[in-house]
């Protein structure tokens, strides 16, 4: 069976975007930049929460004529290439070739795509969509890589309204900036 691998950047203070909905404190240098395009390179899909996919829509089709960075040019074929899931109840389709499921019982349509041959599924960002795999309890893996910023305030990388424990898988340092910080839920 697959896994969903749950991937967020986020600040020293807990925050995976500012006050105001700015994502432009991440860092990717090429040791972070490297790692996170294996692993994209490998997914069985791209999972992504409405709000985060209609990011990724605008950007990626485009992004050869707005970025110049490495990274942004290296993933442009990984993100045109892998499948795409997005997790929405107000969406019933989307552009690129995603798959959007969550319309019905998340539950059974996310287990379903999990029992399917391939690679790990990379949830990335966004935090509704998380949360609702949490509370689900389908989320396998988060891998959560802190970046050396405090915002100040902004939107929290876990909205839980319970205690949830986990255990430390690895830790790993990127670029000497970045901390990946991988655990497990264990309750």
């Amino acid at each position: 069976m697959r896994k969903i691998v749950y991937g967020v950047h986020q600040s020293l203070d807990g925050f995976i975007e500012g006050p105001n909905g700015e994502f432009d404190w991440p860092e990717m240098g090429p040791e972070l930049s490297a790692f996170s395009l294996e692993q994209c390179d490998r997914a069985g899909a791209l999972v992504y929460g409405r709000r985060v996919w209609e990011f990724m829509a605008a950007y990626w089709p485009q992004a050869e004529s707005i970025s110049d960075h490495p990274h942004d040019l290296a993933f442009v074929p990984i993100w045109r290439r892998t499948p795409k899931v997005v997790l929405s109840r107000t969406l019933t389709e989307a552009d690129h070739g995603a798959q959007v499921v969550g319309g019905g019982d998340l539950a059974r349509e996310v287990t379903a795509l999990k029992e399917q041959p391939g690679g790990d599924l990379l949830l990335n960002g966004g935090a509704e969509a998380a949360a609702a795999l949490t509370d689900l309890g389908l989320i396998d893996e988060y891998q959560i890589f802190v970046h050396p910023v405090v915002l100040g305030g902004g939107k929290p990388v876990f909205a839980a309204t319970e205690r949830m424990k986990f255990r430390l898988a690895e830790s790993r340092t990127f670029d000497g900036r970045s901390v990946l910080l991988r655990y497990h839920r264990t309750g």
